[in-house]
């Protein structure tokens, strides 16, 4: 009885509403779920419950359903229609990415530097673009063709694992340079076995093996890891830039807006975000 008293159904929604933008987050380029957890003021209890999932079930999970529940909406519900435009519309779907990856960097970088920057902040952030450039690179150079299978989406889970414990990192910014996001996102929206079961392999062992270890990092060291993640998105992002899609004027014009439209959709966003006051 007392408890049902104490149930506060606006509260609810609105962590709902939270947890869907946090869904959201996850899988839409360029915005992080785990930065929108931070701003949210829920990061700390997900990682505590991450973390240690059987001494906190009891008191992190009845506050934290609604945000899971959210999630799950947020996460799900978008999955089909962003894997219709990435068939149909493949350059200017892209572009509209790079523009919202563009968007979002200078609020992460204000994020990176909340605890002060250092000059190992800044090494840390070209040792790590310079390892995406060269790896992504590589891969071109040799005419490496990944082609999606079970072990490929064993990766893709990790890189959404991680994209929750790291803020900052979205898992698209790796799976993208890859060609491994639309099916990737394709298989959820499908709800593809194939694709969904693997995921969950790596997402869950991903979660077992680093989010203790994640965690701990970002505590001690939150600078020089937050600015190694900013080199790793900007890499990325470059690489993904469609130079076929700037070719012709015809083309490069929507191309060009889109970009325009990401990033005024991501300072929109980031500019919601800092109206919203965390307790």
């Amino acid at each position: 009885m007392d408890k049902r008293s104490n149930f506060n159904p606006i509260w609810f929604i609105f962590r709902v509403f939270q947890g869907a933008l946090i869904g959201l987050g996850a899988v839409l380029p360029g915005i992080s779920g785990g930065v929108l957890s931070v701003i949210f003021g829920i990061y700390k209890p997900i990682m505590e419950l991450i973390s240690n999932p059987f001494a906190n079930f009891k008191t992190h999970v009845p506050k934290l359903f609604p945000v899971i529940l959210g999630g799950a909406i947020g996460f799900l519900g978008v999955a089909n229609i962003l894997a219709f435009f990435l068939e149909k519309y493949p350059d200017p779907s892209v572009c509209l990415f790079i523009g919202l990856i563009t968007g979002m960097l200078p609020s992460l970088f204000r994020e990176a530097g909340e605890q002060g920057r250092s000059a190992g902040s800044f090494i840390s952030m070209g040792v790590c673009m310079f390892a995406i450039f060269a790896i992504l690179i590589g891969l071109q150079m040799t005419s490496v063709q990944v082609v999606p299978n079970f072990g490929w989406y064993i990766f893709c889970g990790f890189c959404l694992a991680l994209s929750v414990i790291a803020p900052g990192m979205s898992f698209s910014t790796l799976l993208m340079p890859l060609g491994l996001y639309t099916p990737f996102v394709d298989g959820i929206g499908h709800f593809d076995l194939g694709i969904l079961v693997p995921a969950g392999i790596g997402a869950l062992v991903t979660v077992i093996c680093l989010a203790k270890a994640v965690n701990a990092l970002f505590d001690r060291h939150y600078s020089i890891a937050f600015h190694g993640i900013i080199g790793i998105v900007i890499a990325a992002t470059v690489m993904i830039i469609p130079v076929s899609g700037f070719s012709t004027m015809e083309a490069a014009v929507p191309n060009g807006i889109c970009i325009a439209a990401g990033i005024v959709i991501a300072l929109l966003l980031d500019r919601f975000n800092s109206s919203i006051k965390v307790e």
